[in-house]
């Protein structure tokens, strides 16, 4: 027996109403696990970083040179005398440090040449006195003008015979000879009792001062990096050996060479550094640093500057602990600091930890352990 029409329809109508509340109840179910979204909010990550004080100041691109203490020959002053003598006593020994003034030796004048010095001072007395006496007779028309020429060429000669003795030094008994410069006593060729000839070498300094604008160690650079070392240019001086590691002095460059040198295919570098009281005696191998190309820049740490197709670039923190990048240009690589030029914001901190993760506009938070 066929079921009735209403019957079905109402079958229907329960079956349809039965899926609408299962469909309900699951799209309700979903929206209360999910999370609202929330509007405008920035779902990028915030990244932890360190930042430090951007500023300007002085800052030079260094070259590194090696070489010697008193190697220039402009620095070494040769101690002689104008006369034969004999070496009394000898007041210093090699590698003593003196001063302008400090004696060195004592001599004894040859007795020859003691003898000349005498001589010529009795000469001088006797043609004054027989100028005298031709002059007199020239008064009294006993006397031609010729013998009282010859009179004043004779005293004249005689004059100028003792000047020059005078000027070698030479004096009776014992004379001491003293440094005519501050430095190191380098060399000596002559011992207590020996006898010199006039002009032989008797001992060897080493100027020990810059103030006498002389060059008092050699250095040697490669020749690219010759071109950008000028007079003037700061050099600080560093030991090589273990016992003067931590030994230090500065000065300045004198000279720099125009040619390469043969043997060490380096170019040659005057500089005069102050050595008084410094471990750098005469003979002592250094390396040195030459400040070339100083100028006032952007000072910032290696760790700042990053390089990508753009360029270099660093980040710091704009307002809103937000990464802004920076374009720089670096100019001197010096140790862990670079040189930049570029529109840096000295009241805003650089980022010198976290940059790598860093995009331009990117949230940041700063670490409590930031380096300053």
């Amino acid at each position: 027996m066929r079921e009735p029409r209403w019957r079905r329809a109402v079958l229907a109508i329960a079956c349809a109403c039965t899926v609408l509340l299962v469909a309900t109840a699951v799209h309700v179910s979903q929206a209360a696990g999910a999370p609202a979204p929330a509007s405008g909010a920035d779902d990028r990550p915030v990244v932890a970083v360190q930042t430090v004080h951007v500023q300007r100041g002085v800052i030079a691109q260094p070259v590194r040179a090696y070489g010697i203490v008193a190697a220039s020959a402009s620095s070494l002053v040769t101690i002689n005398l104008p006369y034969v003598a004999r070496i009394v006593q000898m007041r210093v020994q090699t590698g003593q440090t003196v001063t302008r003034g400090t004696p060195l030796f004592v001599v004894q004048a040859d007795p020859a040449a003691v003898l000349a010095a005498t001589q010529a001072s009795s000469t001088v007395r006797l043609a004054q006195g027989e100028l005298a006496r031709t002059q007199s007779l020239y008064d009294k028309g006993l006397a031609t003008q010729s013998q009282l020429a010859s009179a004043r060429k004779a005293a004249e000669d005689a004059r100028q015979a003792l000047a020059a003795e005078h000027q070698t030094g030479v004096t009776s008994g014992n004379k001491v000879v003293t440094a005519p410069l501050d430095g190191v006593v380098l060399q000596m060729s002559a011992a207590q009792g020996d006898q010199v000839q006039a002009g032989a070498a008797i001992l060897q300094l080493a100027s020990g001062s810059g103030q006498d604008a002389r060059a008092n160690v050699t250095l040697g650079v490669e020749p690219s990096e010759a071109g950008a070392i000028h007079p003037g240019d700061a050099v600080a001086l560093h030991g090589l050996s273990s016992p003067l590691a931590k030994a230090t002095a500065d000065g300045r460059v004198l000279l720099v060479g125009g040619s390469i040198d043969q043997q060490s295919q380096l170019v040659d570098i005057g500089a005069t550094v102050p050595l008084a009281q410094t471990a750098f005696i005469p003979g002592t191998r250094v390396s040195a640093d030459i400040a070339t190309r100083s100028g006032t820049r952007w000072i910032v740490p290696r760790a700042a500057v990053l390089k990508d197709d753009q360029g270099a670039y660093v980040f710091q923190i704009a307002p809103h602990n937000k990464a802004r990048r920076v374009a720089v240009d670096v100019q001197i690589e010096n140790g862990d600091r670079y040189g930049v030029d570029g529109l840096l914001d000295a009241t805003q901190p650089l980022v010198v930890s976290g940059n790598y993760e860093l995009k331009d506009g990117m949230p940041v938070r700063t670490d409590r352990g930031t380096a300053q």
